[in-house]
């Protein structure tokens, strides 16, 4: 067989590995339910063309086993039922795609003009198809929550999904296609990397080649060199991503934020937590009001459970610690599980792997790039190696000393004043006071002043028993603060409460 063939002669060992599985799903799925049960869902595009080898090479493995046959043919017909949703929005060249291939490889196309959920009710009332492969992969907006192996979301018909390409990567799509010659839709070819309707879907801009004639002019899909760019095609109806933070009416309040470390070195006393002192004084430096700081043991519920509880009653949870490929790193665990979802490969996130640690990358699966499904949005930065990642409003950083903590915090300021993902407030003005004063008698002035000054934050705190007490008179507006300080001193001797630098 001609796919098996070209395969087992390739030197692309991720590529052999990516094969393998995706047959062993698709042999399953044959051994489990008869030729009658199985359907192939094909859209014309490269992820289903992928799938229709794939199912070729499968069910000519599945059926050289059934029969010990050591024939190495190929397939003069394609046995199992394939549907295909024609739609009056589809590119004309999908569509004689669609047609060629059903004749090349003796396919008999069961045509739909119904809207998806429609059409399949109908088709599964008139004929006998438990289970259904699509061409599915991780990232996109139908993956969310799918394994290889997944039963049809309520309020559909109920069938089983097989997604045998579900891990594969924009890259893997395009090794198999080269490496085993097949065709593909003349798209490709023109810039297109991902294709939906004809109104939503235009070259992608980073194949245009710079060229004097009038007509702009694009590179094939297979030399896209990043991945994680894939959709850049795809024409977005809202050109501005909604923050979790930031808007308009957030700009005067104060907002609240809670940082969580999570190790059990820190609470066995073997190592010290430098970087929540570090990260509450820069929260507070830029306006924010940290409510809580708090350390985890390495457990995927405790981190869970206090992810969960802080996301609901702060603006912005920051959590460092317990990030990377070892056992006891639990974090990202536990933050999907925190938003009930599941960790799941994330392509773009393992393209910045793949070029940082390639050497270190000896399977087909990257544990370090497992992120929480359909939440997760990656912060990029030049300056960082690997961008922050952001759970809605939870920002997982990756720092384990300051010296890296002050390299992130620095490119997360820098990427909200260009206008990026997070936003941060602007300073708050403060002032400093000292007094001699003991507890008792600077209570009763400060409780007075705290009734005048509602809308000033006051906080007071010894650096020893014997020494002063320092003041912390912080508000919105200067003037304010400046009164309130007027306003103090008027409430004692003169030259009691002394301004620190």
């Amino acid at each position: 067989m001609e796919i098996d063939k070209a395969i087992g002669e390739s030197e692309d060992k991720r590529l052999k590995t990516k094969y393998n599985n995706a047959i062993f799903v698709i042999t399953r799925a044959l051994s489990l339910y008869s030729i009658e049960e199985v359907a192939f869902s094909f859209n014309g595009g490269k992820d289903s063309t992928v799938l229709l080898h794939l199912l070729r090479a499968g069910y000519f493995l599945h059926k050289k086993e059934l029969s010990a046959s050591s024939s190495n043919g190929g397939l003069s017909t394609f046995p199992v039922r394939t549907i295909y949703f024609e739609s009056p929005s589809a590119f004309t060249e999908i569509n004689s795609f669609t047609y060629d291939a059903a004749q090349t490889y003796g396919i008999q196309l069961d045509i739909i003009r119904q809207d998806f959920k429609s059409g399949l009710e109908a088709l599964l009332n008139a004929n006998p198809i438990r289970a259904i492969f699509l061409g599915v992969r991780i990232g996109d907006p139908t993956a969310v929550g799918q394994e290889q192996f997944s039963p049809s979301s309520p309020g559909w018909p109920p069938f089983m999904r097989v997604n045998p390409i579900l891990d594969w990567s924009y890259r893997d799509v395009w090794a198999f296609l080269l490496t085993c010659k097949v065709k593909y839709c003349s798209l490709y070819d023109q810039g297109y990397t991902s294709i939906g309707s004809i109104h939503d879907t235009v070259p992608n801009a980073l194949l245009s080649v710079n060229d004097t004639s009038s007509k702009e002019k694009f590179k094939p899909a297979y030399l896209l060199s990043d991945g994680r760019l894939e959709r850049a095609g795809r024409v977005k109806k809202n050109a501005l991503i909604k923050n979790d933070v930031g808007s308009d009416s957030q700009k005067h309040e104060v907002l609240l934020a809670s940082v969580i470390a999570v190790g059990d070195e820190i609470l066995s006393g073997t190592a010290e937590d430098q970087l929540g002192l570090s990260l509450c004084k820069k929260l507070t430096s830029v306006g924010w009001s940290v409510q809580q700081t708090s350390v985890l043991r390495n457990d995927v519920d405790s981190v869970s459970e206090e992810v969960d509880r802080q996301r609901s009653i702060c603006d912005m949870v920051f959590i460092y610690g317990g990030v990377g490929p070892l056992h006891s790193d639990v974090t990202l665990a536990g933050v999907a599980k925190a938003f009930g979802v599941r960790l799941a490969p994330d392509e773009e996130f393992e393209e910045y792997l793949r070029h940082l640690i390639s050497e270190h990358c000896t399977g087909d699966r990257n544990e370090m790039a497992q992120l929480p499904e359909g939440i997760t949005e990656l912060l990029h930065h030049e300056k960082l190696s690997v961008p922050l990642i952001k759970c809605r409003n939870v920002i997982v950083l990756a720092a384990t000393n300051t010296e890296e903590l002050e390299k992130e915090w620095e490119c997360l300021t820098e990427l909200t004043k260009l206008g990026g993902s997070t936003s941060l407030m602007e300073l708050y003005p403060s002032r400093r006071l000292m007094t001699s004063l003991t507890d008792v008698e600077v209570a009763e002035p400060l409780s007075k002043l705290g009734l005048e000054f509602p809308d000033i934050y006051l906080g007071c705190y010894r650096k020893s028993r014997q020494g002063p007490i320092i003041i912390c008179l912080k508000g919105k507006d200067n003037a304010r603060i400046d009164s309130a300080v007027e306003a103090l001193r008027k409430k004692s001797k003169e030259g009691v409460f002394v301004d620190m630098k």
